[in-house]
């Protein structure tokens, strides 16, 4: 790593900290988790890897500057020397997320304006035409994120662009779809190992098996598609990149890229719809071949030979029409946890406290948000002979 290079900061899903920090040292990079990501340093090198390579990062922050200002003035003289140049180039559009949090300037707007200002005045740029977004895609404008509490300004440029959970692939939507970052935690957090089978029995549009390929073809989350580019970053736009460096890396991702995933991979879904759109975002992902797609009933459900994992995402009911359905698919799972998979590893994200009584010698492996909703992931190491199983 860098020691002298520019800080970063890797954004990820309250919960998700210490998978980016252990991302981060298998890249070769040391981070410290702080609450909403992890903090790190290094150049092109690192900037390039973290943000080619992080399964469960939502986005990577470079900081420009940090400074304390309690008075408007303040803030527009300190703003002027901010390196805006760096990462902004002449007629590039901004756009600004600002917060502010005990601090004498506490008018967001306010002090958009000022920063703005000093922005045109540094590069020529200009605000975007519509406000900063969660999932702004950065093909329009550079986003930059302003953090004010108890008077100390920070300053950090987005250099992914597009948040890093959007592979490309998944085009094709099922009922309450779960994010590709969020999938990958699950694998990541419950320690699937790569060369054990797999199956998720309410696949949806097929995110955790899609996630699964990837890992076990060591396919890294930006070449998630047959022909195996790049996705764009927004970074490669900044006065100050240097493409070499990044043209290195994608090689040599893309000579680590196994032909095949190794482990049998299985995802299956009552409902048809899912998994054509399963199927269909496999095939953008490059990863079809790999995954054996079914329509079948959780009921019929039946382990392959041997033993897996058995990793899913069970509906949450969080409307009350859906509760009583949710209720019983969890009480499916655990009778099939076991029963038919009692010899399998169970991996399940849930909002049902009750699953994780059901689920005996089940432990929780994290803690994190779904769509806003709290949820759990748990996991239930095999049992030596199937037993009996607590209802309802």
């Amino acid at each position: 790593m860098d020691p002298t290079g520019p800080t970063l900061f890797a954004v990820c899903a309250p919960g998700l900290e210490p998978l980016v920090e252990t991302e981060l040292h298998g890249l070769g990079i040391a981070g410290v988790a702080e609450p909403g990501g992890v903090l790190f340093e290094g150049g092109a090198l690192e900037l390039s890897r973290s943000n080619l390579e992080l399964r469960t990062a939502t986005r990577v922050l470079r900081r420009l500057g940090e400074f304390r200002a309690r008075t408007f003035g303040e803030l527009e003289r300190r703003a002027r020397a901010v390196p805006w140049a760096d990462v902004i180039a002449a007629g590039t559009e901004v756009r600004l997320r600002v917060s502010c949090s005990k601090s004498r300037l506490y008018h967001e707007g306010a002090v958009a304006e000022r920063l703005y200002h000093a922005i045109g005045e540094r590069t020529g740029a200009r605000p975007a035409s519509r406000p900063a977004t969660d999932d702004d895609d950065g093909a329009d404008a550079q986003l930059m994120v302003v953090r004010f509490h108890r008077d100390v300004c920070t300053v950090s440029a987005d250099t992914s662009g597009a948040p890093l959970h959007v592979r490309g692939y998944r085009q094709a939507l099922a009922k309450a779809p779960l994010r590709e970052t969020l999938a990958a935690a699950m694998l990541l957090g419950s320690s699937w190992p790569v060369d054990a089978a797999l199956l998720d029995p309410l696949c949806g549009s097929g995110t955790i098996a899609i996630e699964a390929a990837l890992l076990a073809r060591c396919v890294p989350p930006a070449l998630a598609n047959p022909d195996r580019r790049s996705r764009e970053f927004r970074f490669r736009a900044w006065p100050d990149h240097d493409p070499a460096v990044f043209d290195r890396e994608v090689a040599r991702l893309r000579a680590r890229i196994l032909d095949t995933a190794s482990v049998p991979l299985f995802a299956s879904d009552r409902n048809g719809g899912a998994i054509r759109a399963a199927t269909s975002n496999a095939e953008r992902a490059g990863v079809s071949s790999d995954i054996g797609f079914e329509v079948r009933d959780l009921d019929a459900v039946r382990p392959p030979a041997g033993t897996g994992w058995l990793v899913t995402n069970p509906p949450y009911g969080v409307r009350v029409g859906d509760r009583t359905d949710s209720r019983a698919v969890a009480a499916r799972l655990a009778w099939l946890a076991g029963t038919t998979f009692a010899r399998w590893t169970l991996v399940a994200l849930t909002a049902d406290t009750g699953l994780g009584r059901r689920l005996a010698g089940s432990s929780e492996a994290l803690r994190t948000r779904n769509g806003g909703i709290p949820v759990r992931l748990l996991v239930r190491p095999p049992r030596a002979e199937p037993g009996a199983v607590s209802g309802g």
